[in-house]
Protein backbone atom coordinates (compact mmCIF):
# COMPACT_ATOMS: atom_id res chain seq x y z
CA UNK A 1 0.00 0.00 0.00
CA UNK A 2 2.84 2.75 0.75
CA UNK A 3 4.62 2.02 -2.46
CA UNK A 4 0.85 2.58 -4.21
CA UNK A 5 0.30 5.57 -2.41
CA UNK A 6 4.26 6.63 -3.32
CA UNK A 7 3.12 5.42 -6.52
CA UNK A 8 0.65 8.00 -7.21
CA UNK A 9 2.27 10.75 -5.09
CA UNK A 10 -0.66 10.94 -2.83
CA UNK A 11 0.32 13.66 -0.58
CA UNK A 12 0.32 16.29 -4.05
CA UNK A 13 -3.37 15.21 -4.49
CA UNK A 14 -3.78 17.81 -1.82
CA UNK A 15 -3.70 20.36 -4.50
CA UNK A 16 -6.14 19.33 -7.07
CA UNK A 17 -9.29 19.84 -5.89
CA UNK A 18 -8.58 23.20 -5.51
CA UNK A 19 -8.85 23.35 -9.03
CA UNK A 20 -12.23 22.61 -9.41
CA UNK A 21 -12.92 24.88 -6.69
CA UNK A 22 -11.84 28.00 -8.22
CA UNK A 23 -13.40 27.15 -11.40
CA UNK A 24 -16.58 27.25 -9.63
CA UNK A 25 -16.14 30.36 -7.64
CA UNK A 26 -15.02 31.99 -10.97
CA UNK A 27 -17.92 30.48 -12.93
CA UNK A 28 -20.17 32.17 -9.34
CA UNK A 29 -21.49 28.43 -8.55
CA UNK A 30 -21.15 26.13 -5.69
CA UNK A 31 -18.25 23.43 -5.98
CA UNK A 32 -19.21 19.91 -6.89
CA UNK A 33 -17.53 17.68 -4.70
CA UNK A 34 -17.75 14.82 -7.57
CA UNK A 35 -15.75 16.93 -9.65
CA UNK A 36 -12.99 17.61 -7.02
CA UNK A 37 -13.00 13.95 -6.63
CA UNK A 38 -12.90 12.94 -10.20
CA UNK A 39 -10.15 15.29 -10.31
CA UNK A 40 -8.05 13.53 -7.81
CA UNK A 41 -8.55 10.59 -9.41
CA UNK A 42 -7.38 12.09 -12.97
CA UNK A 43 -4.42 13.63 -11.22
CA UNK A 44 -3.53 10.13 -9.50
CA UNK A 45 -3.93 8.08 -13.20
CA UNK A 46 -1.01 10.11 -14.75
CA UNK A 47 1.13 9.97 -11.77
CA UNK A 48 1.01 6.03 -11.90
CA UNK A 49 1.16 6.52 -15.90
CA UNK A 50 4.09 8.84 -15.51
CA UNK A 51 6.20 6.18 -13.29
CA UNK A 52 4.99 3.42 -16.10
CA UNK A 53 6.59 5.58 -19.04
CA UNK A 54 9.52 6.32 -17.27
CA UNK A 55 10.17 3.20 -15.43
CA UNK A 56 13.56 2.48 -17.44
CA UNK A 57 15.00 5.68 -17.08
CA UNK A 58 14.14 5.80 -13.15
CA UNK A 59 15.87 2.10 -13.16
CA UNK A 60 18.96 4.31 -13.83
CA UNK A 61 18.38 8.01 -12.31
CA UNK A 62 16.22 7.22 -9.76
CA UNK A 63 16.20 3.82 -8.85
CA UNK A 64 14.29 3.75 -5.11
CA UNK A 65 11.11 4.86 -7.45
CA UNK A 66 8.34 2.38 -6.74
CA UNK A 67 8.81 0.43 -10.13
CA UNK A 68 12.39 0.34 -10.22
CA UNK A 69 13.06 -0.96 -6.44
CA UNK A 70 10.16 -3.80 -7.64
CA UNK A 71 7.86 -2.76 -4.94
CA UNK A 72 5.09 -2.37 -7.91
CA UNK A 73 5.20 -4.24 -11.30
CA UNK A 74 4.63 -2.31 -13.94
CA UNK A 75 1.62 -3.71 -15.74
CA UNK A 76 0.38 -3.19 -12.13
CA UNK A 77 1.11 0.29 -12.74
CA UNK A 78 -0.24 0.69 -15.99
CA UNK A 79 -3.68 -1.23 -14.99
CA UNK A 80 -3.93 1.23 -12.15
CA UNK A 81 -3.65 4.18 -14.28
CA UNK A 82 -5.84 2.85 -16.58
CA UNK A 83 -8.25 2.19 -13.77
CA UNK A 84 -8.01 5.52 -12.13
CA UNK A 85 -8.64 7.18 -15.57
CA UNK A 86 -11.80 4.98 -15.87
CA UNK A 87 -13.10 5.56 -12.34
CA UNK A 88 -12.69 9.72 -13.04
CA UNK A 89 -14.15 10.06 -16.17
CA UNK A 90 -17.48 7.83 -14.37
CA UNK A 91 -17.42 10.37 -11.49
CA UNK A 92 -17.43 13.06 -13.81
CA UNK A 93 -20.31 11.99 -15.35
CA UNK A 94 -22.30 11.49 -12.75
CA UNK A 95 -21.39 14.62 -10.97
CA UNK A 96 -21.49 16.73 -14.15
CA UNK A 97 -23.54 14.98 -17.02
CA UNK A 98 -22.35 15.40 -20.68
CA UNK A 99 -20.35 18.35 -19.83
CA UNK A 100 -18.32 17.22 -17.48
CA UNK A 101 -17.40 14.02 -19.25
CA UNK A 102 -16.92 15.90 -22.12
CA UNK A 103 -14.21 18.02 -20.12
CA UNK A 104 -12.67 15.40 -18.61
CA UNK A 105 -12.29 13.29 -21.33
CA UNK A 106 -9.95 16.01 -22.92
CA UNK A 107 -8.27 16.11 -19.84
CA UNK A 108 -7.74 12.70 -19.70
CA UNK A 109 -6.25 12.64 -23.22
CA UNK A 110 -4.26 15.74 -22.34
CA UNK A 111 -2.35 13.75 -19.39
CA UNK A 112 -1.76 10.59 -21.21
CA UNK A 113 -0.59 12.79 -24.46
CA UNK A 114 1.71 14.14 -21.78
CA UNK A 115 2.95 11.61 -19.73
CA UNK A 116 3.28 8.67 -23.24
CA UNK A 117 5.36 11.49 -25.05
CA UNK A 118 4.75 15.24 -24.97
CA UNK A 119 6.84 15.15 -21.42
CA UNK A 120 10.17 14.78 -23.43
CA UNK A 121 9.34 17.11 -25.58
CA UNK A 122 9.83 21.28 -25.66
CA UNK A 123 6.08 21.32 -25.38
CA UNK A 124 6.00 19.42 -21.99
CA UNK A 125 5.72 22.57 -19.80
CA UNK A 126 3.11 23.66 -21.97
CA UNK A 127 0.93 20.38 -22.21
CA UNK A 128 1.86 19.93 -18.16
CA UNK A 129 -0.06 23.28 -18.17
CA UNK A 130 -2.81 22.68 -20.07
CA UNK A 131 -3.75 19.74 -17.79
CA UNK A 132 -4.19 22.16 -14.93
CA UNK A 133 -6.27 24.83 -17.21
CA UNK A 134 -8.75 21.79 -18.19
CA UNK A 135 -9.02 21.03 -14.85
CA UNK A 136 -10.04 24.16 -13.64
CA UNK A 137 -12.62 24.51 -16.04
CA UNK A 138 -14.12 21.31 -15.41
CA UNK A 139 -14.88 22.79 -12.18
CA UNK A 140 -16.90 25.94 -14.27
CA UNK A 141 -19.72 24.39 -15.51
CA UNK A 142 -21.31 26.14 -18.42
CA UNK A 143 -19.79 29.15 -17.21
CA UNK A 144 -16.14 28.14 -18.67
CA UNK A 145 -15.83 31.15 -20.40
CA UNK A 146 -15.93 33.24 -17.16
CA UNK A 147 -13.19 30.92 -15.45
CA UNK A 148 -10.46 31.40 -17.98
CA UNK A 149 -8.09 33.97 -16.40
CA UNK A 150 -7.99 31.74 -13.23
CA UNK A 151 -7.95 28.66 -15.51
CA UNK A 152 -4.67 30.61 -17.02
CA UNK A 153 -3.14 31.79 -13.29
CA UNK A 154 -3.06 27.81 -12.23
CA UNK A 155 -1.64 26.87 -15.81
CA UNK A 156 0.63 29.45 -15.47
CA UNK A 157 1.95 28.14 -12.05
CA UNK A 158 2.01 24.83 -13.12
CA UNK A 159 4.35 25.53 -16.39
CA UNK A 160 6.83 26.99 -13.66
CA UNK A 161 7.08 23.50 -11.89
CA UNK A 162 7.15 21.59 -14.98
CA UNK A 163 10.21 23.43 -15.85
CA UNK A 164 11.50 22.91 -12.33
CA UNK A 165 10.87 19.01 -12.38
CA UNK A 166 13.23 18.73 -15.71
CA UNK A 167 16.19 19.52 -13.07
CA UNK A 168 15.23 16.88 -10.73
CA UNK A 169 17.94 14.33 -12.16
CA UNK A 170 20.33 16.98 -12.86
CA UNK A 171 20.29 19.90 -11.15
CA UNK A 172 19.13 23.61 -12.08
CA UNK A 173 20.58 24.90 -14.58
CA UNK A 174 20.91 28.66 -15.36
CA UNK A 175 18.31 30.55 -16.20
CA UNK A 176 15.38 27.40 -14.30
CA UNK A 177 15.06 29.31 -11.43
CA UNK A 178 14.26 32.66 -13.27
CA UNK A 179 11.76 31.10 -15.85
CA UNK A 180 10.09 29.60 -12.87
CA UNK A 181 10.25 33.16 -11.67
CA UNK A 182 8.68 34.49 -14.51
CA UNK A 183 6.05 31.93 -14.74
CA UNK A 184 4.96 32.35 -10.80
CA UNK A 185 4.80 36.51 -11.14
CA UNK A 186 3.00 35.83 -14.32
CA UNK A 187 0.59 33.45 -12.25
CA UNK A 188 -0.38 36.22 -9.90
CA UNK A 189 -1.47 38.66 -11.99
CA UNK A 190 -3.85 36.09 -13.68
CA UNK A 191 -5.48 35.64 -10.44
CA UNK A 192 -5.74 39.52 -10.15
CA UNK A 193 -7.25 39.63 -12.82
CA UNK A 194 -9.88 36.65 -12.19
CA UNK A 195 -11.07 38.55 -9.63
CA UNK A 196 -10.93 42.61 -10.54
CA UNK A 197 -14.91 42.18 -11.04
CA UNK A 198 -16.09 41.17 -7.79
CA UNK A 199 -17.14 43.37 -4.59
CA UNK A 200 -14.01 44.71 -2.47
CA UNK A 201 -13.80 42.43 0.25
CA UNK A 202 -13.71 39.68 -2.23
CA UNK A 203 -10.50 41.43 -4.09
CA UNK A 204 -9.08 42.06 -0.63
CA UNK A 205 -9.48 38.73 0.59
CA UNK A 206 -7.63 37.75 -2.92
CA UNK A 207 -5.30 40.07 -3.02
CA UNK A 208 -3.85 39.09 0.42
CA UNK A 209 -3.59 35.16 -0.73
CA UNK A 210 -1.83 36.24 -3.73
CA UNK A 211 0.66 38.32 -1.65
CA UNK A 212 1.06 34.99 0.42
CA UNK A 213 1.14 32.98 -2.38
CA UNK A 214 3.89 35.12 -4.19
CA UNK A 215 6.26 35.34 -0.78
CA UNK A 216 6.30 31.55 -0.56
CA UNK A 217 6.88 30.12 -4.13
CA UNK A 218 9.38 32.90 -4.94
CA UNK A 219 11.52 32.18 -1.76
CA UNK A 220 11.41 28.20 -2.64
CA UNK A 221 12.50 29.67 -6.29
CA UNK A 222 15.24 32.04 -5.19
CA UNK A 223 16.55 28.94 -2.70
CA UNK A 224 17.42 27.25 -5.96
CA UNK A 225 20.25 29.89 -7.19
CA UNK A 226 22.07 29.26 -4.04
CA UNK A 227 21.62 25.56 -4.61
CA UNK A 228 20.55 24.21 -7.40
CA UNK A 229 21.04 20.36 -6.40
CA UNK A 230 18.97 17.60 -7.49
CA UNK A 231 18.05 17.34 -4.00
CA UNK A 232 16.99 20.87 -3.72
CA UNK A 233 15.39 20.94 -7.10
CA UNK A 234 13.15 17.84 -5.95
CA UNK A 235 12.18 20.01 -2.43
CA UNK A 236 11.63 22.85 -4.48
CA UNK A 237 9.29 20.66 -6.82
CA UNK A 238 7.52 19.19 -3.73
CA UNK A 239 6.52 22.31 -2.27
CA UNK A 240 5.69 24.06 -5.41
CA UNK A 241 3.27 21.77 -6.12
CA UNK A 242 1.21 22.93 -2.57
CA UNK A 243 2.11 26.31 -3.46
CA UNK A 244 -0.71 25.88 -5.81
CA UNK A 245 -3.11 25.43 -2.53
CA UNK A 246 -2.81 29.47 -1.45
CA UNK A 247 -3.13 30.52 -5.65
CA UNK A 248 -6.32 28.35 -5.97
CA UNK A 249 -7.52 29.67 -2.24
CA UNK A 250 -7.07 33.37 -3.58
CA UNK A 251 -9.14 32.80 -6.74
CA UNK A 252 -11.92 30.96 -4.38
CA UNK A 253 -12.06 34.49 -2.18
CA UNK A 254 -11.90 36.18 -5.11
CA UNK A 255 -15.36 34.72 -6.09
CA UNK A 256 -16.36 35.62 -2.44
CA UNK A 257 -15.96 32.19 -1.25
CA UNK A 258 -14.14 32.61 2.09
CA UNK A 259 -14.84 29.42 4.36
CA UNK A 260 -14.35 27.76 1.31
CA UNK A 261 -10.80 29.40 0.47
CA UNK A 262 -10.09 29.28 4.31
CA UNK A 263 -10.75 24.83 4.43
CA UNK A 264 -8.24 25.36 1.48
CA UNK A 265 -5.41 26.62 3.20
CA UNK A 266 -6.05 24.07 6.01
CA UNK A 267 -4.56 21.22 3.96
CA UNK A 268 -1.66 23.23 2.93
CA UNK A 269 0.11 22.44 6.85
CA UNK A 270 -1.25 18.72 6.38
CA UNK A 271 0.00 18.43 2.80
CA UNK A 272 3.50 19.25 3.12
CA UNK A 273 3.24 16.95 6.34
CA UNK A 274 2.21 14.20 4.33
CA UNK A 275 4.79 15.18 2.01
CA UNK A 276 7.89 15.02 4.12
CA UNK A 277 6.72 12.17 5.65
CA UNK A 278 6.67 9.66 2.16
CA UNK A 279 9.60 11.69 1.29
CA UNK A 280 11.95 10.43 4.49
CA UNK A 281 10.61 7.61 5.98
Amino acid sequence: MRAMLELVRAPAALSVPGDSMAGAAAAGRRPAPGLALASVLMYWSGMALNDWADREADAVERPERPIPSGRVRPGAALGLAAALTGAGLATATLAGGRRALTVAGLLAGAVWAYDLGLKRTAAGPASMAACRVLDVLLGAGEQAGAAVPAALAIGAHTYGISVLGRAEVTGAARGTAECAFVASTAAAGLAAISCVRNGAAARAGAGVLIAGYLASTLQVQAGLRARPDPESVRQAVRLSILGLIPLQAAAVAGGGRFATAGALLCSLPLGRWLSSRLATS
